[in-house]
């Protein structure tokens, strides 16, 4: 049987996007600005007023600068707060600040979910090409050879309509009815612990109460988290003898806060919920058409604060490669990268998540001593304690296969580093600001010809020393970055992909490995359903 085409021309769509959290919204700004027509799909009529996310990265905050919302969210962040780990009497045996990785914003920031998604939804009003149906359940989805039929049903009125979309994201969250039907495997564990997550709005300021302390406490470990916009945040396990539901009341939340010195005159009791954690992954990130990101491709524990980033990244990673197949401009099977690309990536930060989680809730006595003993030696070497967070926390982007050229160098796979650089008009703008998202060559020095990339019309920039005078065709590294990036990675010409991840290099000298195969961006503006990026 052939594609059933709705009768309405409207409701046929390049991308539909189930689930409009964090993840969805931030593809539906990224599709929108594309110039791709999408629809976005989610039961709820409203924001989720839950605050689940608490904190995010420069790395995410650099996702959002593409879309022109990054300064704007930042406004709403609490950024750069040092991070303790503290004993069962308050006394902290590891202070860490998070050292910047080289993103161009401040390596970690604390949020108030519900207004960053407000904001983002704002975001996605400035492109007409993206449909919003809230309230909007999709019921079903059903693959052909042209693309995806969605039955959806209105929530409200109970009606039943069917679109057509090219590609869906399935952004709908850990019980995904997308994953579901493609009878995908979500494999992993639930953790036997429940916690008790409570959201509060400061009254009164209490002191460090703009620090995160994770307390180490083998009796009850607790999680301590400032957010912004006047709102704290508190973490406790569901302990053995304990009843569920009378530690969700309001009394019993203010006994909990009290053994810190919180009393009922400094915070408002918002909610109290219970959750599990979990450590899953779906076992294939695509079906056909149909990609899973976010929470319905993997689960992790909070203890990093990533499990929106990583929905995030997904988001980043995929909707740059839909446009490019859209278009013409690459072939179909570059959509594979996608799971390949973000699977290895999303396993080790779990990993890291459950590790960092060990320490914080260790229930034994003695080893919680040597603990708190082995981290103060670490706390008296100055710096020591910020690398060990580095090294344990959020692993660097760095793709091993998926989209890239090989021979490999040491840049291969790599994500630049975005500093600030001079453009030729005299102005100092965000690397990225300058890239502008597309495939592109940055050349150390004086510019070398790159016929299989010459050919096909790549821009090329020369990237020149700081002091360097403006000039037409060229960036001068203004904080001194790039330059010294590529020599230490023995380069001298990187071919960028559009989220700005090395594609090839090739040291002075040697010519670039050619492009993709079936590379064509020539015809970057031949898909017929497209509308004008804003």
């Amino acid at each position: 049987m052939g594609p059933r085409t709705p009768d309405n021309g409207d409701d046929v769509y390049d991308v539909a996007v189930i689930g409009y959290g964090p993840t969805g919204v931030t593809a539906a700004n990224l599709l929108g600005k594309a110039g791709l027509k999408t629809v976005v799909l989610d039961r709820d009529a409203e924001v989720f007023s839950r605050a689940r996310a608490i904190s995010t990265d420069e790395e995410v905050v650099r996702i959002w600068q593409r879309v022109g919302l990054a300064d704007r969210l930042v406004q709403d962040m609490l950024t750069e707060r040092p991070v303790d780990f503290v004993d069962a009497g308050g006394r902290p045996f590891i202070t860490a600040v998070p050292r910047p990785r080289g993103h161009g914003h401040p390596p970690q920031m604390f949020i108030y979910q519900p207004a960053l998604e407000q904001v983002l939804r704002q975001g996605v009003g400035r492109y007409p090409g993206v449909e919003i149906l809230l309230g909007h359940e999709c019921l079903r989805v059903r693959q052909d050879d042209d693309g995806v039929e969605l039955t959806v049903l209105d929530v409200e009125s109970e009606a039943v309509r069917r679109l057509r979309a090219t590609y869906v994201i399935a952004a709908d969250g850990g019980s995904s009815l997308t994953r579901a039907q493609l009878n995908i495997g979500y494999e992993g564990r639930t953790y036997e612990d429940r916690w008790v997550v409570i959201d509060t709005k400061m009254l009164k300021p209490w002191p460090d109460h703009d620090r995160l302390r994770f307390h180490c406490d083998p009796g009850r470990p607790a999680v301590d988290c400032p957010t912004p916009l006047g709102h704290h945040r508190w973490e406790f396990p569901i302990l053995p003898g304990d009843d569920e539901k009378e530690l969700t009341t309001e009394d019993a939340v203010h006994r909990l806060v009290a053994r810190y010195g919180i009393g009922r005159d400094s915070v408002q009791v918002l909610r109290a919920t219970v959750y599990s954690h979990h450590v899953r992954f779906a076992s294939r990130f695509r079906v056909g058409r149909v990609f899973l990101a976010g929470d319905a491709a993997h689960a992790m524990p909070p203890w990093i604060g990533q499990g929106m980033a990583a929905g995030v990244r997904d988001v980043a990673n995929l909707c740059w490669k839909l446009e490019a197949v859209l278009r013409g401009q690459l072939p179909e099977s570059v959509l594979d990268s996608y799971e390949a690309e973000r699977k290895p990536h999303v396993k080790e930060v779990t990993r890291r998540a459950v590790f960092v989680g060990r320490i914080i809730t260790e229930r034994r006595a003695a080893l919680a001593r040597v603990r708190n003993a082995a981290g103060r030696v670490v706390n008296r070497m100055p710096g020591l304690a910020g690398r060990i967070q580095d090294a344990h926390w959020i692993p660097v982007a760095h793709y091993d296969a998926g989209l890239q050229a090989g021979p490999r160098t040491r840049a291969t796979g790599s994500q630049v580093p975005q500093p600030c650089v001079t453009a030729a008009d005299s102005t100092r703008v965000r690397l990225d600001d300058a890239l502008a998202g597309r495939w592109l060559l940055l050349h150390a020095g004086s510019r070398t010809p790159q016929p299989a990339w010459d050919r096909l019309g790549v821009p090329s920039l020369t990237v020149l020393p700081t002091g360097s005078e403006p000039a037409q065709g060229a960036l001068v590294d203004a904080d001194a970055v790039l330059l010294a990036w590529m020599a230490a990675r023995r380069v001298s010409v990187l071919a960028l992909r559009p989220d700005a991840y090395v594609y090839t290099a090739a040291p002075a000298g040697r010519p670039l490995p050619p492009p993709p195969a079936g590379f064509t961006p020539a015809r970057a503006a031949a898909h017929p359903t497209a509308t004008p990026t804003q």
